[in-house]
């Protein structure tokens, strides 16, 4: 892992830009001396790192006493994109512009999205855990497909915090079954790019004894901000 710059910003948290071959992330971290326990933070559907609610989340957290970690993953942010990427996002725009039914696409493209992306989020996990500044467990928030796939098969990950509002592919939705880790799982009751049904199915098919679910009031992009709140005390109750 190379740190390719850093700040201090006005809040305190030490922000850092990192890459780690071919993986660019940016790491928050809080003042305290005290090695912190880790969230990994992914946006739905591969939006990139710089993505202003994901920053403020990160940033948030950290000056609640995390280390908050996100990636770009492939093909996202700056991230070179291949002709199928590009094609996978035409498409999918030309479908929703024309309301045709977009889950075959959908699948197409983030099916094989969060195959790549999962690998690359054990290997960050490997180097942000060697920093003397960063101590376990470890937390997850965010991207539930991605998610979803770390929980099964990353023993590290004690907690996660799943965002319904981006689409789960067929795939993840049955390896939901054996997510075993607490949860906590936010709904948008309108998100008007994820059917509320097919949300609420995912909840239930959560293996664990331990999932709550928030639902509020709006579309896709309208979570509250006491969301966050309340995520960083689920997150206190099970890696602090």
């Amino acid at each position: 892992m190379q740190f390719t710059s850093e700040q201090r910003l006005d809040d305190g948290v030490l922000e850092r830009e990192f890459t780690l071959g071919e993986i660019p992330g940016t790491l928050w971290t809080p003042l305290s001396a005290a090695p912190a326990p880790l969230i990994l933070m992914a946006h739905n559907n591969g939006l990139p790192k710089g993505e202003p609610r994901l920053v403020a989340r990160a940033r948030h957290s950290a000056t609640h006493g995390y280390a908050a970690a996100a990636i770009d993953a492939p093909g996202c942010g700056d991230r070179p994109r291949s002709v199928a990427d590009e094609q996978a996002r035409a498409d999918l725009r030309k479908a929703m512009q024309a309301g045709e039914p977009v889950d075959e696409i959908f699948e197409s493209f983030i099916g094989p999205l969060v195959e790549k992306a999962v690998p690359e989020w054990r290997t960050t996990l490997d180097a942000l855990l060697s920093l003397p500044e960063i101590g376990g467990p470890v937390g997850y928030s965010g991207w539930t497909a991605v998610g979803i796939r770390l929980a099964v098969v990353e023993p590290r990950i004690a907690a996660a915090g799943f965002f319904a509002g981006g689409y789960v592919p067929r795939a993840q939705r049955e390896e939901a079954r054996q997510v075993t880790i607490p949860l906590l799982f936010l709904l948008q009751w309108d998100d008007e790019g994820n059917p509320r049904q097919r949300a609420l199915d995912l909840f239930d098919a959560f293996g664990t004894k331990e999932k709550t679910l928030h639902a509020n009031m709006g579309g896709h992009t309208g979570t509250p901000w006491f969301e966050v709140e309340d995520g960083d005390r689920f997150f206190g109750r099970h890696l602090k």
